[in-house]
């Protein structure tokens, strides 16, 4: 049987995979997909294609130096 995750994610927009049925650190919340290992880094993978931080991206955009 495989171990079923949850995808979190924190106010930084920053994603990890979670134990299933393990209470959530502070400062994470559920982003509402679940699945095996491999499914739900397949689903971050293809949400979250720019890993650096909320306040950083935010930062270089109002700076001018998005990407």
């Amino acid at each position: 049987m495989s171990n079923r995750y949850i995808v979190a994610v924190n106010d930084e927009e920053q994603h990890a995979l979670w134990p299933e049925g393990t209470p959530l650190p502070a400062g994470w919340r559920e982003e509402g997909f679940s699945g095996t290992e491999e499914e739900c880094t397949a689903h971050v993978d293809s949400v979250w294609p720019d890993i650096r931080p909320l306040s950083l991206r935010t930062s270089l955009a109002a700076r001018g130096g998005a990407r």
